[in-house]
């Protein structure tokens, strides 16, 4: 052999940039699997370990040992309303204010373990959704490590809204839709319904700036729109509604693939007529629907998130619903419309009112509580944060995941354990496209 074969065979070229994790614990399905992971800077993606060093006889040019600590795919939160200060359905006086704010969300967020999220507006104007929603589209096509989480796209929870289940969106904002799909164009813009931009290689799943829309199928001709709305790769959630049975699996039938943070906001379970949350249930070849559940200890008693994990524990989501407060000192703070909302720990409330406002909690420490609340495991508790949420946004070939050729997007936990049995995960490293960001 060669002296330059030999060299090929033990140091890697410097455009590689391939690391190994080692000593640590992978999650894979169900289970914790002691086993290293390649991840490579330069493509940003997982490398098939056996390939690169048997094949094409590579090793690392880094080598981090973690001590046993637990790697996971990284965090992808459905529903957030913004943070640090920053709400994304606020516009600024100067407009070259906002994609600064969006920056800075993104910065904080991966700190927190999420490398993806849906940047989430409330019940707004037309004018606020479609100056916004540009600056929220997908931008994971640029795979800049140092941008911190990436949008997979906007998460528009309204005005389509029932009034009776408003929560804290204004009503002077909620609309109709006598005109179907028609009257979604005219409030988001056509623009933002329609791909705007297809990079090599990107899914038609992420080519449109809004990647799911919360509204209500009973309102006027919603449940019409629903076709409309999924053809172009949008997914549609059911939430801040009063539909009966029924008209929720109407809406399933008709595409609807997820429900917005269930229990709240809408028609309470009835032993004669389950509303929202029967559709968990549903046979007759109807797929059932993924949902979202906001678990801080406030939004839902802890047996409520127990129930609707077993109900359907392949389609549990775990959401913070988090607002601008989150990351913020406790006290009164000016939010949309004149409103305020006053915050204490991690119960955010509209001043002057008991109606919940949002939440303030991490994802991270969202799947702590699930943990302490249900019979599951670590890798059940990460699913729900995780290849979940992928499956249910059609990203599970590149997030989600730990396979070979999905994105570098990993987080590192350690595992903190009470005296009493309780158990807190806490972030202690953020990977995104196989760079160490955190």
């Amino acid at each position: 052999m060669s002296l330059a074969a030999q060299s090929e065979q033990t140091i890697s070229t410097a455009k590689d940039r391939v690391t190994k994790l080692t000593n640590c614990r992978l999650v894979k399905d169900d289970c914790l699997v002691e086993q290293d992971l390649w991840i490579s800077a330069t493509s940003g993606k997982i490398v098939y370990a056996q390939e690169a060093f048997y094949g094409k006889h590579k090793v690392p040019d880094t080598v981090v040992d973690l001590g046993g600590r637990i790697v996971a795919p990284g965090f992808i939160d459905v529903q957030l309303n913004g943070a640090h200060g920053f709400d994304f359905s606020v516009l600024p006086d100067d407009m070259a204010d906002y994609p600064a704010g969006v920056r800075l969300v993104n910065k904080a967020l991966v700190q927190t373990g999420v490398t993806s999220y849906l940047p989430t507006l409330t019940s707004q104007d037309s004018e606020v959704y479609q100056k916004s929603l540009p600056f929220l589209a997908p931008s994971g096509f640029l795979r800049l490590p140092g941008d911190g989480a990436e949008s997979l796209g906007a998460h528009c929870e309204g005005p389509f809204l029932n009034p009776t289940k408003s929560g804290i969106h204004n009503v002077g904002y909620l609309q109709s839709a006598p005109r179907g799909f028609a009257d979604l164009e005219g409030c988001y813009g056509i623009g933002n319904l329609q791909a705007r931009f297809k990079p090599p290689g990107t899914p038609r799943s992420h080519s449109t700036p809004i990647k799911m829309i919360t509204a209500a199928p009973e309102i006027s001709d919603i449940t019409s729109a629903i076709p409309e709305i999924t053809m172009r790769g949008i997914v549609f959630s059911i939430g801040h509604s009063e539909c009966t049975y029924e008209q929720a699996l109407t809406a399933v039938e008709a595409g609807a693939t997820m429900i917005t943070h269930l229990f709240n906001a809408m028609r309470p379970l009835h032993h004669r007529n389950p509303g929202i949350f029967g559709i968990l249930g549903a046979s007759g070849g109807l797929p059932r629907p993924y949902f979202g559940v906001i678990a801080d200890g406030v939004h839902l008693h802890p047996t409520c998130v127990k129930l609707a994990f077993n109900a359907h524990p392949d389609g549990f989501i775990l959401i913070t619903d988090a607002m601008k407060l989150a990351g913020l000192d406790d006290g009164i703070y000016d939010w949309t419309n004149g409103d305020r909302i006053v915050k204490k720990g991690t119960l955010l409330t509209l001043e002057g009112s008991d109606k919940l406002a949002g939440s303030s909690m991490t994802l991270a420490e969202c799947v702590s509580n699930f943990l302490n609340w249900t019979d599951s495991t670590i890798p059940m508790a990460i699913k729900t944060v995780t290849s979940t949420p992928a499956r249910m946004l059609g990203v599970s070939s590149t997030k989600g995941t730990l396979r070979s050729g999905a994105d570098a997007d990993l987080v590192v936990l350690s595992e903190d354990r009470s005296e009493r049995g309780g158990i807190k995960l806490i972030v202690d490293q953020v990977w995104k496209f196989g760079v160490k960001v955190a």
